[in-house]
């Protein structure tokens, strides 16, 4: 198995609706929405998988889930992996990360390798 991930450049497109399904779950619609657009654009930078699930407050899902297993398998194929999707946390406002599409590419890298630069599109939350 190899030891380390490869990225794409790019979000899949896919990922922008699931973002947007799970931000209007927990924001009202026209903010989810809102936020979508502005991650479409978003830069991307880079953070450890160990700290996005550290401030996200997310538990590390096992190698066993199938979402994980199928991106560790995508891993061993030399498949890039779609950069995840975050909403910055507040911690005055006690706000964890959010991770809205691609949690359990976060928990595939961490079992590779906790401390793994994972991809990532950022906006903050909203004010």
């Amino acid at each position: 198995m190899p030891t380390h991930e490869h990225w794409q450049s790019e979000p899949e497109e896919h990922d922008f609706p699931a973002a947007e399904a799970y931000l209007s779950l927990v924001l009202p619609e026209p903010v989810a929405a809102e936020l979508v657009e502005a991650l479409k654009t978003a830069p991307l930078v880079h953070r450890k998988a160990k700290d996005l699930l550290r401030a996200s407050g997310l538990p590390l899902l096992t190698d066993e889930n199938k979402h994980v297993s199928a991106d560790l398998r995508k891993v061993e194929k030399g498949e890039a992996l779609s950069p995840v999707l975050l909403v910055r946390g507040d911690a005055i406002r006690r706000l964890p990360l959010l991770v809205a599409d691609g949690y359990h590419r976060i928990c595939a890298s961490y079992h590779l390798d906790e401390n793994a630069d994972v991809p990532c599109r950022m906006v903050d939350a909203p004010g």
